[in-house]
């Protein structure tokens, strides 16, 4: 493992030990590897995974776009699928990434939609 991957978990760790989702106020946990990101909604007090969005479910020309303009459609896209589900507050675990590029797309894509973090 990389020293950059060990230093990612050794941030996700000390993040979690602070921060719980529930039903009302679940946690938006964000993934991103090279190609793709991920979003899901936990709720940690049954340990379920509520909704999960990814750029894979888009329907739109990827070669075109940039990485952080899709991740900001993917942040609007579960901002969307979380008022279906009537959540409208969500902590936000952004995964022990730093708090910019695609990840902070995606933080301001969901706010953009209506969601609070």
């Amino acid at each position: 493992m990389s020293i950059k991957t060990e230093k990612r978990i050794r941030r996700h760790k000390k993040i979690r030990m602070n921060m719980h989702g529930t039903k009302d106020r679940p946690r938006l946990f964000v993934f991103k590897s090279n190609q793709h990101i991920y979003a899901q909604l936990v709720d940690d007090d049954k340990n379920k995974i509520l909704i999960t969005i990814s750029d894979k479910d888009l329907k739109l020309k990827k070669e075109t776009l940039k990485k952080s303009d899709i991740s900001k459609q993917v942040g609007q896209l579960i901002a969307e699928k979380a008022k279906e589900s009537k959540i409208e507050e969500v902590i936000f675990d952004r995964g022990g990434n730093l708090f910019h590029g695609r990840v902070k797309a995606l933080a301001d894509g969901a706010r953009e939609a209506g969601l609070k973090f």
